[in-house]
C-alpha cells in the first residue's frame, strides 16, 4: 500500500512535510520565498548538499548546540541531509590525526566549493598562542581554511565580532572573524547562540542559487537583521500602552508587560529573535521574561549592564510614542495618549521622550 507524502522521507528516514517545513524557515529567514524552499528540498534529495569545514575558536560550542537541540522536526538529522559536515570537531566521532586528515581531504576535494564556518572568536594576541588545534594556532588555521573557502560564515556573536571574550580586558587579543579576514565577504550571523534558520538559508542558498543574501553593512542577512526586535516584540502592545514592569516579580512583570525600564536592549538590537524563534520549545529572553541584553550589537552585548537602559533607536513613529515616562500629577489616561499624539506629531518631541526615558528614575508605581 502506497504511504501518503508526510509518511515519505527525503531519505527513508525522515518526514517530507517536516523537511520541507525546516526548508521553508530557513528561506524565509534569508529573504527567499516558499518556492526556493522546494528547491533546497530537490537538491537534498539529488545529494547536492554543500560540503561545510566548521571550525571552533574560543567559544561554548552553543551555536552547534543551538543546531541540535530539537526533535520535532529532528532538525539534528535534518541539518546532515541538507549539508555535508565534512570536519567538526564536537561531531566528529574521530579524533586526532584522523579528524585532521579529514580536514585536509575536505579542503582539497571542495577545493573553491565548501562553506567555511567559524564559531567562536579567535585569539590574536602573542601570535593567537592561547586557542591551538592540531599544533596550528586558530588564526593560522582560519587563513588556511580561508584561502580556498567558496563562502565564509561566522556564526555567533563570538565569532562576529568577537563575543564576550572580546569584552576589557581581552586579555588574549579575541577577535571577530571579519577584522582577522579582512578583505574578504564574511557573512556574519551573531547572536549568542546564533538562531540556525539563520544560517541554514544563508549556506543553502550559496549552494543551490550560487548567491548569498543581501547583506548590511555588517554583511549581516538583512532580512534577518534588518529590523529590531523592539519592532516586532510581542510585549510592543505594553509599551505603547505605557504599561512597564518596574521590577522582576512586580505586578507589571506578572502580566508581561514590557521590559524596558528593566534594560531591555530590543530597541537598539537588530535581530529576528521576536518572529523567528528556535530551540525546542520556542524560549527565547523576552519569552521567559528576561530583557534583551543585545547579544547581536558589537557595542552593545556583554558591555553594558543588563540594568542599564538604551537610547530608543529611530526616535520618530512609531518608537516615539506615547511617551515612555510614568503619568503623573493625576493625569488620566485619555489626556496622557492625546499628549503623546500631539507629541510624536512635533518634530523632535519623539527624541526628547526616548531621551526622557532613558534618563528618568523609575520608582515603584505602576504606569
Amino acid at each position: 500500500m502506497a504511504r501518503r507524502e508526510r509518511d515519505v522521507a527525503v531519505d527513508g528516514s525522515l518526514d517530507r512535510r517536516d523537511f520541507l517545513k525546516v526548508c521553508t524557515m530557513a528561506a524565509a529567514a534569508v529573504g527567499l520565498p516558499a518556492s526556493v524552499a522546494v528547491k533546497f528540498v530537490e537538491a537534498a534529495e539529488q545529494g547536492l548538499k554543500p560540503s561545510v569545514i566548521w571550525l571552533h575558536g574560543q567559544e561554548c560550542t552553543g551555536c552547534t548546540e543551538s543546531l541540535l537541540r530539537t526533535s520535532r522536526p529532528g532538525l539534528a538529522e535534518l541539518i546532515l541531509d541538507l549539508i555535508s559536515l565534512d570536519y567538526h570537531e564536537t561531531l566528529f566521532a574521530a579524533a586526532g590525526h584522523q579528524i585532521e586528515a579529514a580536514l585536509q581531504q575536505a579542503m582539497e576535494a571542495n577545493a573553491g566549493k565548501y562553506v567555511m564556518v567559524v564559531e567562536g572568536s579567535i585569539p590574536v594576541k602573542d601570535g593567537g598562542i592561547y586557542c591551538k588545534i592540531g599544533g596550528k594556532t586558530m588564526l593560522d588555521l582560519v587563513h588556511e581554511v580561508a584561502e580556498r573557502a567558496g563562502a565564509i560564515v561566522a556564526i555567533g556573536s563570538c565569532a562576529s565580532w568577537g563575543g564576550v571574550q572580546s569584552t576589557p580586558p581581552n586579555p588574549t587579543g579575541a577577535t571577530g572573524l571579519p577584522e582577522v579576514l579582512e578583505g574578504k565577504t564574511v557573512v556574519t550571523i551573531p547572536g549568542c547562540p546564533a538562531n540556525p534558520y539563520n544560517f541554514l538559508g544563508t549556506v543553502l542558498q550559496y549552494v543551490v542559487l550560487g548567491t548569498l543574501p543581501k547583506l548590511d553593512g555588517k554583511n549581516r542577512p538583512v532580512m534577518a537583521y534588518g529590523t529590531t526586535i523592539h519592532e516586532h516584540c510581542p510585549r510592543r502592545a505594553h509599551f505603547d500602552a505605557g504599561r512597564f514592569a518596574r521590577q522582576f516579580g512586580d505586578e507589571g512583570h506578572r502580566q508581561g508587560y514590557c521590559l524596558y525600564y528593566l534594560g531591555c536592549k530590543g530597541p537598539q538590537t537588530h535581530a529576528n529573535c521576536s518572529v523567528l524563534h528556535f530551540g525546542e520549545v520556542g524560549t527565547w529572553p523576552i519569552g521567559n521574561g528576561h530583557p534583551c541584553i543585545g547579544c547581536t550589537e558589537a557595542r552593545i552585548g556583554f558591555k553594558t549592564a543588563i540594568h542599564d537602559t538604551v537610547e530608543i533607536e529611530r526616535p520618530t513613529p512609531p518608537d516615539s510614542y506615547p511617551p515612555v515616562e510614568e503619568v503623573r500629577h493625576g493625569i488620566g489616561p485619555a489626556a496622557a495618549g492625546i499628549a503623546g499624539l500631539v507629541g510624536g506629531a512635533l518634530v523632535g518631541a519623539g527624541y526628547m521622550a526616548a531621551k526622557k526615558a532613558v534618563e528618568a528614575a523609575p520608582d515603584d508605581e505602576e504606569a
